[in-house]
């Protein structure tokens, strides 16, 4: 285990499987939580100086008790079967998650210095996003994003890359603020696998749990050098450098939920490719987009 990368079982403790939060050693803004919670079974969480979204990753969905409101959550069967509904929490406050049918439960938050409403966004105001083309092409669902959700600095999203397919890509960084060109992001990758059974002899075989592979290097200045081999429930941090790419091996979808946030005052992804990679974007529009896309629980 690097300085960067929290394999799965290693952040949580006997409430949470992954437990990230700013304050950890070399992390400032961002943080998240994952619970597999029991049907009935629930957690409560006070947000403190933090904004926090609630987002269902597979099985039944959930109730969240904010105050005196309530929401219900639909969720989704898994992280494949395309965008869910959520809830945003804002800072200080306390709020109760509570499993209708059991399930997973992600909970990305971040830094926050204003209060925003809270507010549950419906699955089908989830704007999906076909990126890229070719064995670049990939699947963004934009739940937590500026225009998206009302939020103070969180940004939040999901990419399902298809088996064989590369994502964060061309290779791009975030760790400056400069008016109009990048934005100053801390990020935080959680990981899923698409579990599939291997085909022995014409018959399905045992199934198979599948990997990935996340990239992030450096610059002069700010050097970091990390290729991280990962599976489900892992988590990648990345601090600063270039980032990317994301592979997905033949065989094996990938899914990643993206949490970013910085110190600066502008809520926005703005991002700088690496220049000797740059040139890859241009290929996309001389490309078809992959035909796997969109994946809606297919």
């Amino acid at each position: 285990m690097s300085d960067w990368f929290r394999p799965a079982g290693s952040s949580g403790d006997a409430d949470f499987d992954v437990r990230i939060t700013p304050g950890d050693p070399g992390w400032a803004h961002t943080g998240l939580y994952a619970a597999t919670l029991q049907p009935g079974e629930s957690r409560t969480i006070d947000t403190g100086d933090c904004e926090w979204i609630v987002l269902p990753l597979s099985g039944g969905g959930a109730v969240v008790e904010v105050g005196e409101r309530s929401f219900t959550l639909e969720g989704r069967p898994d992280v494949f079967a395309g965008p869910t509904d959520l809830v945003y929490v804002p800072r200080d406050s306390r709020f109760t998650v509570s499993s209708t049918r059991g399930g997973r439960i992600a909970f990305p938050f971040a830094k926050a210095r204003r209060v925003f409403p809270v507010c549950r966004v419906p699955a089908s105001a989830v704007p999906v996003e076909l990126r890229g083309s070719g064995h670049c092409s990939r699947q963004v669902q934009n739940f937590g994003t500026p225009g998206v959700l009302e939020a103070d600095s969180i940004i939040a999203c999901e990419v399902i890359t298809p088996a064989g397919n590369w994502s964060s890509y061309p290779p791009h960084k975030h760790d400056e603020d400069r008016a109009g060109v990048e934005t100053h992001l801390e990020e935080i990758y959680y990981v899923e696998l698409r579990p599939v059974r291997s085909v022995v002899g014409g018959a399905a075989g045992e199934q198979q749990a599948g990997m990935a592979y996340l990239r992030n290097y450096g610059t002069d200045d700010a050097p970091i050098d990390t290729l991280e081999e990962v599976r489900s429930g892992d988590v990648v941090l990345i601090p600063h450098g270039w980032h990317g790419p994301a592979m997905a091996p033949p065989g094996y979808d990938l899914y990643y939920l993206n949490v970013m946030a910085g110190p600066g005052q502008t809520r926005a992804w703005l991002i700088c490719d690496d220049p000797a990679h740059a040139w890859v974007r241009g290929t996309w529009p001389d490309q078809p987009v992959d035909s796997r896309l969109p994946f809606a629980g297919r």
